[in-house]
């Protein structure tokens, strides 16, 4: 009687244990919430990164992109994402710009490590600037980024963040950061009163990452179709690589910093005649008809007359020498 009583104990407790088991089974996944193709209030409700939103995590949803030669910002770092529509993919459009499915979302996050020497000591976020493709047209956004650093808020107008972060040598650097206004963004994405993306184009993506191309990545990842081979798209240099010509370097400095104005269609294209893409030849990009103009207005840092026009609050001393020097050679 006594072992048939245990019996039953073993049968309801065996009972119990799948039953648990199978209520585990039935949970649902977390499942990853799709990126948010609008311009919301907060930047946390566009879904764009995971957990807490100040450790950048980028949500699987999006993938993280880079460029060979970057635009000069004050020295921010800088961290690239674009999210498109699940399903699609960017559309080789040559070695430009890709075709963007409607409802793409890229994303460009700027912040200042506290210490360079010590990564562990944190970092200041200040704004992620905003790109949807939305019928066909571009709309920008930029979010400030709270003191607290829990989120950020849509903010058209622009203004200055004084912030100071030390060097690798050690050296405080006092910098008053300027958040760029909506008519900021439109002077420099615009090209024939369109806004347009200034950074991803596939030439400047094309260049190896820890050993891989980054462009064979997003092939291999189903994100760019349209073309099978990294090796059939140009490559733009990188103006940092000392193994170059100084003419290389200088004109791929030129190309990202400053071409995006100063190319037909863009924003100074009705006041010079600069034409400063990288593909253009040095006779058609007009350099040699203003060499002493250039020169001029990169050798110093003066608001609304030295260039770039907009967007930084000192000169780059590494960048704009090169092109002095560069344009040394050509008197």
């Amino acid at each position: 009687m006594l072992f048939q009583f245990k019996k039953i104990v073993v049968l309801l407790v065996l009972t119990l244990v799948f039953s648990s088991c199978e209520k585990d089974d039935s949970i649902s996944p977390v499942v990853t919430p799709e990126v948010v193709a609008e311009f919301k209030a907060n930047l946390s409700e566009l879904n764009l990164f995971s957990g807490n939103l100040n450790q950048l995590i980028i949500t699987e949803k999006a993938f993280e992109y880079n460029i060979n030669t970057t635009l000069f910002s004050d020295y921010a770092h800088k961290q690239r994402i674009i999210a498109l529509p699940t399903g699609t993919s960017l559309q080789f459009n040559g070695d430009g710009l890709p075709i963007f499915p409607d409802n793409t979302v890229i994303a460009k996050t700027f912040f200042y490590n506290s210490d360079e020497r010590d990564l562990s000591l944190g970092k200041t976020i200040i704004e992620t600037r905003i790109l949807i493709k939305i019928n066909d047209n571009w709309e920008t956004g930029n979010y400030v980024w709270n003191e607290t650093q829990t989120d950020a808020i849509l903010d058209t107008e622009g203004s200055t963040v004084p912030i100071t972060w030390i060097d690798t040598d050690g050296n405080p650097n006092p910098t008053s950061y300027k958040i760029p206004s909506s008519t900021d963004c439109f002077t420099c994405h615009s090209n024939s009163d369109r806004i347009l993306p200034i950074g991803p184009k596939l030439r400047s993506m094309n260049f190896n990452i820890n050993g891989v191309n980054q462009l064979e990545q997003f092939i291999s990842n189903q994100q760019l179709s349209g073309v099978a081979s990294s090796s059939s798209v140009r490559s733009l240099p990188n103006w940092e690589d000392t193994s170059l010509s100084l003419e290389t370097r200088a004109r791929a400095y030129m190309d990202v910093n400053c071409a995006h104005c100063h190319i037909p269609g863009g924003t100074c294209a009705d006041q010079s005649t600069l034409n400063l893409a990288f593909e253009t030849t040095l006779e058609d990009s007009n350099i040699l008809d203003q060499i002493a103009l250039i020169d001029y207005r990169t050798s110093f840092y003066l608001e609304g007359i030295s260039m770039p026009f907009i967007g930084t609050s000192m000169r780059h001393t590494e960048g704009l020498d090169l092109v002095q020097s560069y344009l040394n050679t050509l008197n």
